[in-house]
């Protein structure tokens, strides 16, 4: 596990910007796992203006988003369908064909779920991953329980992360209940995987997952220390009590 840290969010954003971009432009047909919340909004904007201005081709790119909330419309402004497009895809060159979001409306939730699995592997796997991490230690929406689902499924979410989202919404009454998301086996089956976090909200747990010493179901990030290639990439706040104890 490497671990970056840098002074401020923008720092942190132009970093994960420019690893992913290198990844991009190293292999046709990338395939590029992607995260909601507001700790990547920084490196899509990064993302773009490369597009933009540098002409980074992202026109082979496949995309595959970890989560969606469960039963919202696309068209709501809190679904990570319109996220991913007025933060992203609208703004880059990447085909509507190669662009993959769990469908939270699906008829058949299950079987969608085994399908999107299967579709990821048929491509040959996840290249480069992109993760946020919760302040209790969720990555995507795996949350800490007694057991860890392997694959895409519906998950419940906890008080925290309902009270931690309601911030996108009126209220907290609105908040969606469940959502579809890659399991932690379907995360840890990609080549690489960035872990971004920002702001000291997140130091504590970013404190707790760095000194870990085994992994547990009730810090789902801690898995990641079992993977080969994490990059893990800190601005100062989110940092700050990490920093003490090295």
């Amino acid at each position: 596990m490497k671990i970056i840290v840098k002074k401020d969010y923008e720092s942190l954003s132009n970093t994960a910007a420019n690893i992913i971009k290198e990844e991009i432009e190293k292999k046709e047909n990338f395939l590029l796992g992607l995260a909601t919340g507001s700790t990547p909004i920084g490196t899509y904007k990064e993302l773009i203006r490369f597009h933009k201005e540098e002409g980074l081709d992202f026109s082979k790119v496949v995309t595959f988003n970890l989560d969606e909330y469960l039963n919202i419309p696309y068209t709501n402004s809190n679904s990570y369908h319109y996220f991913m497009e007025e933060n992203l895809f609208k703004h880059i060159n990447v085909p509507k064909d190669n662009i993959h979001i769990p469908d939270g409306n699906a008829e058949d939730v299950g079987k969608f779920c085994r399908e999107y699995d299967k579709k990821i592997e048929d491509y040959g796997g996840m290249d480069l991953q992109i993760l946020g991490i919760g302040e209790n230690g969720h990555i995507a929406f795996n949350e800490p329980d007694d057991e860890l689902y392997l694959g895409t499924h519906i998950a419940g979410l906890t008080e925290s992360t309902i009270k931690a989202n309601s911030r996108f919404f009126d209220s907290i009454d609105e908040v969606p209940k469940k959502a579809i998301t890659m399991g932690i086996g379907s995360i840890m089956k990609s080549k690489k995987i960035l872990l971004l976090a920002n702001g000291e909200k997140k130091a504590p747990m970013i404190a707790e997952l760095l000194k870990q010493e085994k992994v547990s179901t009730k810090i789902p990030a801690s898995f990641l220390l079992l993977h080969p290639d994490v990059v893990v990439i800190l601005d100062e706040a989110a940092a700050k009590d990490y920093l003490k104890e090295v």
